[in-house]
């Protein structure tokens, strides 16, 4: 197994991570009883399970071994309504740069269709970050305010819908 491939492996396992926390940030707005941030988060978790099961695809395409990881229980509570997507932003900064380490491992390698592959990656982490960011500026705007300012601000944008996203991978199972 090459270094890329099992590096990616546990990409599988960080896209798992990541879809557990978020759902887990979405179960607290929703005990906060603020539905469009939670709304928000349960779709996030979905999109990164999402992204688990087109590595997984791309694994099984290319003829490697897979292995599904288990992960450890994200962080349940938070101090404020800022606090959740503060932590959903330092996730996608860090998932970022592990797609740029994968990349170069690829380029390292001599591997084109995986430097390929994590093209797509590359591209839905800028937009990952920058709709995260904008959140992140918002809530913390509102959350001196009325919190109820970032609920309105999900309700009325694209962030909200998912839209703007380019065609993605195919995913194992299909994509949810």
């Amino acid at each position: 197994m090459s270094r890329f491939t099992r590096e990616l492996s546990e990409q599988i396992a960080r896209e798992f991570a990541a879809a557990q926390q978020y759902i887990a940030i979405a179960v607290w707005y929703d005990r906060e009883t603020l539905p469009e941030l939670a709304r928000h988060f349960y779709r996030q978790a979905v999109e990164e399970r999402n992204h688990a099961m087109i590595i997984v695809q791309y694994l099984l395409d290319t003829q490697q071994e897979v292995k599904i990881p288990g992960v450890d229980a994200p962080k349940t509570e938070f101090p404020d309504p800022r606090a959740p997507v503060a932590l959903a932003y330092e996730q996608e900064r860090d998932v970022t740069d592990r797609i740029q380490k994968l990349t170069r491992i690829a380029r390292d390698e001599g591997d084109l269709v995986g430097e390929q592959f994590l093209a797509w990656f590359l591209k839905e982490q800028i937009e990952e970050m920058a709709s995260m960011a904008d959140l992140l500026t918002v809530v913390e705007r509102a959350s001196s305010t009325n919190i109820l300012l970032a609920e309105d601000y999900l309700a009325r944008t694209a962030v909200a819908a998912g839209k703007g996203r380019g065609e993605a991978p195919p995913a194992a199972g299909g994509a949810l």
